[in-house]
């Protein structure tokens, strides 16, 4: 039998909501967690965010899920141990992990603290191959082992529930604006999609002093854009006279959208050397060359951020009263909130409640 199995019940120390099958329904999943090591942080998870990646991974669409998964990678919670090595983190702190929980440390990306663009491969927070070989389990669960290099101090100015979706939904968008250099006031940001990405791009954008334009499919998103996130402009997408009103109006355009969209109808909004960054996932994207020559315009990707800016990121939001949009809900609700996630009925975040609706028996 393989060193750390579990034999019986008995040693079962974490309770967690797991997918058994591409159905994705989640149901309870007994299961261990590792003692912690010299270097690790054991922390008592008080709330998850929920992300469409529970869809994608629980549901099985890119065909390697590793059943059972237990999802979950917008985690915040209070310390219980720590090990005997760690230096950052003490009992009743508290603390947060994002989408990673381990990488190879030596590559120039995480001598960066650039984690996530590991050479040798992250590892996810959840159906990842850890260097022991384990599968790692997520945050939908009653505590997690962690490495103290991939966990962040919550200041306290920030309500755990808001903190827990910061971490996948808020780097997501605060990375590539401050490596693109849109944190300088006055820059013109435009957001492709209002969602839980899209609403923390836009209280980011507006922060850091920009003109923000919302580029919506839905007329309907008007109000919410601009009198309660703050967004100084709103673009019908449809709309042919509004798109060409406002051709090479922008710095910098933030796609978070999914679904499929053509990105000829987006790059003449920007500016000559404007930059068209990508951080959602639809299944393909098509655009004509001759969009990017004329006006010397770029598209980029980015995928989340490292430890080092997540802590930042976490930090800048305490100091400036940021925090996201959410429906807080009990673990036994989730199947249902993964459905309505899937027709996008959610403003802007859901937020599982761990501490108050999970417990060991």
């Amino acid at each position: 039998m393989a060193a750390g199995a579990v034999t019986s019940e008995e040693n079962y120390n974490c309770l967690g909501w797991a997918a058994r099958d591409p159905s994705g329904v989640l149901s309870p999943l007994k299961f261990s967690r590792r003692a912690p090591g010299p270097h690790d942080v054991s922390y008592r998870i008080t709330h998850c965010g929920v992300c469409y990646a529970e869809i994608i991974w629980t549901r099985n669409h890119f065909g390697h899920t590793k059943y059972p998964v237990v999802p979950g990678h917008e985690m915040a919670g209070i310390v219980t141990e720590v090990g005997s090595e760690v230096s950052r983190f003490k009992v009743d702190d508290r603390v947060g992990t994002g989408t990673i929980v381990n990488s190879c440390r030596s590559c120039e990306f995480c001598e960066e603290r650039m984690e996530n663009y590991c050479e040798k491969g992250a590892v996810l927070t959840y159906d990842g191959v850890d260097h022991d070989g384990s599968i790692t389990r997520g945050g939908f669960s009653t505590h997690i082992v962690v490495d103290e290099r991939y966990c962040v101090r919550i200041p306290e100015t920030l309500r755990l529930e808001h903190a827990a979706p910061l971490l996948c939904a808020g780097i997501t968008v605060y990375s590539p604006m401050m490596r693109h250099g849109m944190n300088k006031p006055g820059k013109s940001i435009g957001v492709l999609g209002l969602g839980g990405l899209g609403h923390m791009a836009v209280k980011f954008a507006k922060s850091f002093g920009a003109i923000v334009t919302v580029l919506s499919t839905s007329a309907s998103k008007e109000d919410e854009a601009l009198k309660v996130l703050g967004a100084d402009k709103f673009l019908v997408t449809s709309n042919t006279a509004e798109m060409e009103q406002a051709t090479r109006s922008l710095d910098f355009i933030l796609d978070t959208a999914s679904a499929y969209h053509p990105l000829d109808l987006y790059l003449p909004l920007l500016k000559t050397r404007g930059t068209f960054v990508v951080v959602g996932a639809p299944n393909e994207m098509k655009f004509n060359p001759v969009a990017l020559f004329l006006g010397m315009k770029s598209i980029a990707g980015s995928a989340g951020g490292g430890t080092k800016e997540a802590q930042e990121m976490v930090d800048y939001c305490g100091e400036h009263g940021i925090a996201p949009m959410i429906e807080l809900i009990p673990m036994q609700y989730i199947n249902t909130a993964l459905d309505r996630l899937s027709k996008n009925d959610v403003r802007y975040r859901f937020v599982v409640n761990i501490e108050e609706s999970l417990h060991m028996e």
